[in-house]
């Protein structure tokens, strides 16, 4: 499939990106993408950030392909079953683990955990790091076999973010072109 014969749905995580995040210059530069806007980036609860991307996929006119990050990884896993059909495929990275329990104290009762282990329902890949922070990638490795989606393994990359050096992240551009190949 082509960039350009899709909707791309950018889907981030808490805090939502800088400027300088790959998400948002990979937004800044397709034209067929936008970002699904979240009322709170720093309290997230899952009813909500679930609702508005559902809402955000209802709106688009072509295949949509989601790029999420982080805790979008995790809204994308608890949308799937109101997505199915519209969706081409979802490129997934740097899962962050919900189901730790130190989010509670932090985030509260967000709701994203547990995180569901039931096949998305369309096509998938998910990269994950071996060093990546917010999830160990044992963890990311099953729920990418659970979801019945692709998994691959990026190295030490940090958690995917600016500070981990991953600014414009050409490699991740390259990945995603390979895999919408595959759609």
């Amino acid at each position: 499939m082509k960039i350009k014969d899709s909707d791309i749905l950018i889907v981030p995580g808490a805090g939502n990106p800088s400027p300088f995040h790959w998400l948002t210059r990979w937004q800044d530069n397709m034209s067929t993408a936008r970002r699904v806007d979240q009322d709170d980036w720093n309290q997230p609860q899952r009813e909500t950030w679930v609702n508005r991307l559902v809402d955000a996929v209802g709106e688009t006119e072509k295949p949509v392909i989601l790029v999420a990050h982080a805790l979008g990884v995790l809204t994308v896993a608890h949308a799937a079953p109101a997505l199915t059909g519209k969706i081409a495929g979802a490129f997934l990275v740097g899962a962050s683990d919900w189901e730790r329990p130190e989010l509670k104290t932090t985030y509260g009762d967000h709701g994203f955990d547990p995180v569901p282990r039931q096949p998305l329902g369309f096509a998938g890949l998910l990269l994950a790091s071996s060093n990546d922070p917010t999830c160990n990638i044992t963890k990311a490795e099953a729920w990418a076999r659970d979801w019945g989606i692709h998994f691959g393994n990026a190295g030490e990359a940090g958690h995917f973010e600016p500070e981990s050096g991953h600014g414009p992240w050409p490699e991740g551009l390259m990945a995603f072109a390979r895999f919408t190949q595959t759609l």
